[in-house]
């Protein structure tokens, strides 16, 4: 099988995901994707879309995360094996999309606006 490769977003990370046939092996910019993201819970998100679909040890998967923070690097690392594995059997998509990892979350921070602290907050009213 021919390298696959897709990209997934999540707020401001960015994962360029290459997918190939291996023994499970997920490596994320050079290094074991448990040791990247430390956190039992984020390494269940980013195999979430492999358990579903039963493949855990049938792919070898080589991402390079940049941008956001590690929860907006695993969940965009989530879109971006979503999509691999769509692109290697059409018929994946399906029960991925039932899941909801097939949709990309389109939430990001709303920009601060002029005159005030933040984007929504206010400076304290004095009356006098």
């Amino acid at each position: 099988m021919e390298a696959i490769n897709a990209i997934g977003r999540r707020k401001a990370a960015v994962a360029r995901v290459y997918l190939n046939d291996g023994k499970g092996k997920i490596t994320v910019n050079g290094r074991d994707y448990k040791e990247y993201f430390g956190s039992e819970i984020l390494t269940y998100v980013v195999t979430q879309p492999l358990e579903v679909l039963a493949v855990m040890d049938k792919f070898d998967i080589v991402a390079n995360l940049e941008g956001g923070g590690i929860k907006g690097q695993a969940e965009a690392l989530r879109l971006g094996i979503t999509r691999a594995l769509v692109i290697a059997d059409e018929e994946n998509k399906k029960a991925l999309k039932q899941k909801g990892f097939v949709t990309r979350d389109s939430r990001t921070v709303e920009r601060k606006k002029p005159g005030r602290p933040k984007a929504r907050k206010r400076f304290q009213f004095s009356k006098r």
